[in-house]
């Protein structure tokens, strides 16, 4: 079950990589190699990530909804 069903995303939520992972239902080291420019899987449309601290970073919510919603648009 998704841990996102019914869930309402704020404009300015950020969520971590293990929440991106259950939303989008990608990998983890796929979603790594959708941001890497350098790999065949590259995304330049995916968002960026937002480094909180020197070990922490996250993405807008509200972002990977829309970028989930461009590709369900793309079919």
């Amino acid at each position: 079950m998704n841990a996102f069903t019914g869930q309402t995303f704020q404009v300015h939520q950020l969520i971590s990589i293990k929440q991106v992972v259950e939303y989008t239902g990608l990998s983890r080291s796929t979603v790594y190699d959708i941001m890497n420019e350098k790999s065949p899987y590259y995304d330049s449309t995916f968002p960026k990530k937002i480094k909180m601290t020197q070990n922490r970073i996250c993405w807008s919510a509200l972002e990977i909804n829309q970028w989930i919603e461009s590709k369900m648009a793309e079919r």
